[in-house]
């Protein structure tokens, strides 16, 4: 490949990044300003009810138009957002390919569920020694750890859009057999689909009770961030020590 190709696509990375990174910005936001709300003040908490709702109205349109974007950008470019390596895509050696990466990992700061991880970005995540790295969105950790728990109990992940835990008191479904029901559906496994439209928090929040649902400990799911292994490489580029 020239090098002129190679700077257009990772132009066309770092766009097709950057419209992910509005997205989520744009979810952790709304959060921000929901949490922020007096819910003791009747007046406020009503104008917060009217803009919340207005809100995700307007978000779920962004949504959709983004991921068409994002979409055709893709096909035409054959450029993609992101390329997550685990022992399972990579050419080397199974077992000794997964503890290569965890060793990487484990130079960065571990950060676990409970956490705040609005404007933060994801960089990798072991779960029950299962590793993964190069990953760039929220969206794509939900998206591995459901694919992880689907091996892990087929049964029981097929079973997720009956789940009462996963149906809020208004009904609004985090699973659904039919891509319809959910604002912004991401296919999974199984003809299973998860609601997208979900901040970091969120995510966050989900896979802890996805990992309650399937009996792991909260505590084998680590997450490492982007800026943490950023920062690592900037004092390396430096020479701090």
């Amino acid at each position: 490949m020239s090098s002129g190709l190679r700077s257009v696509e990772a132009r066309v990375r770092q766009i097709l990044t950057d419209l992910e990174q509005v997205r989520e910005a744009l979810l952790a936001l709304s959060d921000d300003i929901w949490l922020n709300i007096d819910h003791n003040d009747v007046q406020a908490l009503e104008e917060g009810v009217a803009f919340k709702r207005a809100y995700n109205e307007r978000m779920a349109d962004f949504n959709r138009h983004a991921a068409e974007l994002s979409s055709l950008i893709q096909q035409f470019t054959q450029v993609t957002v992101e390329t997550p390596v685990s022992a399972e895509t990579s050419e080397r050696n199974g077992e000794a390919e997964n503890e290569r990466i965890i060793r990487e990992l484990d130079r960065e700061t571990p950060h676990y569920l409970g956490e705040h991880f609005s404007y933060k970005r994801p960089y990798g995540f072991v779960l029950k020694g299962q590793a993964y790295k190069d990953i760039v969105t929220w969206q794509s950790v939900y998206k591995l750890v459901c694919s992880l728990l689907a091996k892990l109990d087929p049964h029981r992940f097929a079973l997720l859009p009956d789940n009462e835990a996963f149906v809020t008191r208004r009904g609004n479904r985090d699973f659904s057999r039919n891509p319809k029901d959910l604002r912004a559906p991401l296919a999974l496994t199984d003809g299973v689909y998860a609601e997208s439209n979900l901040s970091a928090n969120e995510i966050a929040r989900r896979i802890g009770l996805l990992l309650d649902a399937f009996d792991v400990d909260r505590r084998e799911f680590v997450i490492y961030l982007r800026q943490d292994r950023d920062a690592g490489n900037q004092e390396d580029i430096m020479g701090i020590s």
